[in-house]
């Protein structure tokens, strides 16, 4: 499955789209999310912004042995944006430190 979490733009084909953080978790948490793309500004701060999803993936890849999906930004709010690639290379380096064999 792949997930298209955005408030304006028009869905890609082939994307579920979803408006909140917690659709978007809602699917991760189904394990079947092969790819998720995420805007950061969905119209309600106060609601939550795609980064809320990038923060609960960190999460379960730290607490909970999580595989996460490929993921991207799309968001036009550039610095916004580039907090959330930093968090997604975070969640990378951890999936990729718990995958390593110990030796």
């Amino acid at each position: 499955m792949r997930v298209y979490l955005d408030d304006e733009r028009v869905t890609p084909d082939g994307w579920i789209r979803v408006y909140w953080p917690e659709d978007a978790i809602a699917l991760l948490e189904s394990g079947q999310v092969e790819e998720i793309s995420l805007d950061h500004d969905l119209g309600d701060d106060e609601h939550g912004t795609g980064y809320d999803v990038v923060l609960w993936v960190e999460e379960a890849v730290a607490l909970r042995g999580f595989k996460p999906p490929r993921m991207f930004v799309h968001s036009a709010n550039s610095s916004a944006k580039e907090k959330m690639l930093s968090g997604i290379e975070a969640i990378q380096a951890l999936f990729r430190g718990r995958s390593q064999p110990d030796t």
